[in-house]
């Protein structure tokens, strides 16, 4: 199997669906920049991608056959380094944690198991929150305090207790991201000043003692924008930080403008792919 690439302006789309409609296996995508779009092109003959390239351009790969159950099965996946701080492993297997214990022995070690379709904190959106919180960490003087709104898998707020907050609480919409929080929790340990619950960010209302130096919310951007005024509240003072994920690139610019109307000020950007992270505090 052989696939022609190339990459095009997305207002010559249609101009190029027209120019590949006979090619059996074409794939049109999202580019890497909003204005581009990605073809692939996918074939059994090479004469076919060959002359594609020759009257096109573009590059030509040789696809190979991957056993993608064995390729990303946890023994297989590479854990996910995070600064100079976490390392965090899709493993459960005993071994392979002492096996990075021992490669990493000035870094937490953690363990995330891909399970009931939660993810591991791979996700651009989870991984760029926690550099975040690293650097975030690294610049507090004074103990610190977390609060982790639609947890999924808990990655954040354990991330959080294990690097130092004094306590912490997560919370998530959906039941089975909590239940599947309780596991990595108690699998991981160290953190008895962790408060786990189910709760809807439009209902919770924080107590005075609730409220957090550090607010992580990776949610979607349409409940972003509404949920800013109660993550605002989450905020203990002027010194807190907020850090949002889940956001589009393609919707950044809508979200954080709506973040600004609700006294918010934009402090820090990250945009990794499609997905857009930012940082923010009181006006």
């Amino acid at each position: 199997m052989w696939v022609w690439k190339k990459t095009i302006y997305k207002t010559n789309e249609d101009e190029w669906q027209e120019k590949l409609a006979t090619m059996e296996w074409v794939v049109f995508s999202e580019g890497y920049h909003a204005e581009r779009v990605n073809i692939d092109v996918y074939s059994e003959k090479e004469d076919e991608v060959l002359i594609l390239q020759a009257c096109y351009g573009g590059k030509i790969e040789a696809v190979t056959t991957v056993d993608w159950v064995a390729a990303t099965a946890p023994e297989n996946t590479p854990p996910l380094i995070i600064r100079d701080k976490l390392v965090i492993s899709a493993s459960a297997d005993a071994s392979i944690l002492d096996e990075l214990t021992n490669q990493y022995p000035d870094r937490i070690i953690l363990t995330f198991p891909a399970e009931r379709a939660f993810g591991t904190g791979n996700h651009a959106t989870t991984s760029t929150c926690l550099r975040m919180l690293c650097d975030e960490v690294k610049a507090r003087k004074r103990e610190w305090t977390l609060t982790d709104i639609g947890c999924g898998t808990g990655v954040l707020a354990l991330a959080g207790i294990r690097l130092g907050a004094k306590h912490a609480i997560s919370f998530d919409f959906d039941p089975i991201a909590v239940e599947v929080a309780e596991k990595n929790i108690a699998r991981n340990g160290g953190a008895d000043n962790l408060k786990l619950f189910q709760a809807d960010v439009f209902e919770w209302t924080p107590a005075e003692g609730e409220k957090a130096d550090i607010v992580l919310a990776n949610l979607f951007s349409t409940v972003l924008m509404k949920a800013f005024p109660r993550l605002k509240a989450a905020m203990k003072n002027n010194d807190s930080v907020l850090i949002i994920s889940g956001i589009l690139r393609t919707q950044a610019e809508e979200t954080l403008q709506t973040a600004q109307k609700e006294g918010l000020r934009v402090l820090k950007t990250v945009t990794r792919g499609k997905w857009t992270t930012a940082k923010l505090c009181w006006v």
